[in-house]
């Protein structure tokens, strides 16, 4: 049986093509993917024809570090519910385990294994479509990906000691120095590459606790595909929320179609992106004041509010009393009060009152 990914590793594919005067979309019948893997990043598609058109378009580009370039669009959010799953992992070294127990629900054909001697530690990646070609696109798509999640958790400067590709080396290698820096060698022994182990165990200040056992609960034990729309744009409205980005068109974005899909689809299923917005706020408020650890200001920015006022105005729409009130029973909050909460980029005033877009 073939491995399927999903078609998520083909993000910004057809765009890529077009900067090089390519049409994507007459590459997928070359290789049997269907026109729908650039546009439903959900849909499952054999890894071996992957790596093909990965390799057919780097060929038709005159573009050798096609893969690499690939890499540079992605976003923890493209790996749909593994993204979700490792983003509030405490530490990098914790994260990398949740990838590891979890990668198939994103590439049944990628393994990753991590390896420590002394205080450097190996993470090899090893891809296999089943089709014993060797798929050199898809594997530097693999390491630049792999490359770029640790940079989310260690910072934009970080490096690791060395990024290893098993394949020789392409006639201009200026793209990986750019991305990786210039600790990159070709014809090794393996794919992937070696940092230090201190670096797996600093904590992740990102993490948090709630929306981490709140994803494991929404995704729940051994999830592999969705085929239902609204449980898709759930796990996209967790994944954006505490960042500030959760409008339905970025969702939109996400799912590689418009708004106007989306809110048929929500539609036909009796539901819209309001009601999953504030179903998600609402759990997501309970288990915050139940933890009772973080200032109400805090819990509001986390919920999505650009301002504790657009806050204080939902709760009042959906608990018909005063966010305040809800001190009396998580008392431990009052000293944080609804003070201002971090700010965020790209706040707009929304109808709803929330301080964003919500439909």
């Amino acid at each position: 049986m073939a491995a399927l990914l999903r078609s998520a590793s083909l993000t910004h594919f057809a765009a890529l093509c077009g900067a090089h005067g390519v049409d994507a979309y007459a590459l997928l019948p070359q290789v049997g993917l269907p026109r729908r893997a650039l546009d439903d990043p959900d849909l499952m598609v054999p890894a071996a024809a992957v790596g093909r058109v990965l390799d057919l378009a780097a060929q038709q580009c005159r573009e050798p570090a096609f893969g690499v370039q690939l890499a540079g669009s992605r976003r923890l959010s493209n790996l749909g519910p593994l993204g979700l799953l490792v983003r509030d992992e405490p530490t990098l070294r914790q994260a990398l385990e949740a990838i590891v127990a979890n990668l198939h629900l994103h590439n049944e054909a990628l393994s990753i294994h991590t390896e420590q001697v002394g205080n450097l530690v190996t993470i090899r990646a090893h891809l296999d479509a089943g089709d014993g070609r060797p798929q050199v696109q898809a594997t530097e798509l693999v390491v630049a990906v792999m490359f770029r999640v640790l940079g989310i958790f260690m910072g934009a400067g970080w490096r690791p000691r060395l990024v290893c590709f098993s394949h020789p080396a392409p006639g201009d290698t200026a793209a990986h120095r750019r991305l990786f820096g210039p600790a990159v060698e070709f014809g090794h022994e393996f794919d992937g590459m070696v940092c230090n182990a201190a670096d797996l165990d600093a904590p992740n200040a990102a993490a948090d606790p709630v929306m981490a056992r709140y994803t494991a609960r929404l995704l729940g034990p051994g999830v592999r595909r969705r085929a239902c729309v609204a449980d898709r744009v759930r796990e996209f409205i967790v994944l954006l929320l505490p960042r500030g980005h959760c409008r339905v068109e970025v969702v939109a974005e996400h799912l590689g179609v418009d708004r106007r899909t989306v809110a048929r689809q929500l539609v036909r299923e009796g539901t819209s992106f309001s009601i999953l917005l504030n179903g998600v706020r609402e759990d997501l408020l309970e288990r915050y004041l139940k933890e009772g650890t973080r200032p109400l200001a805090d819990v509001a920015s986390l919920l999505g509010f650009s301002e504790p006022s657009a806050f204080s105005r939902w709760h009042r729409l959906r608990f018909g009393t005063v966010a305040s009130a809800r001190l009396e029973r998580a008392p431990s909050l009052a000293a944080g009060g609804l003070s201002r909460p971090r700010s965020r980029a790209g706040g707009r005033p929304g109808s709803d009152g929330t301080g964003r877009r919500g439909r």
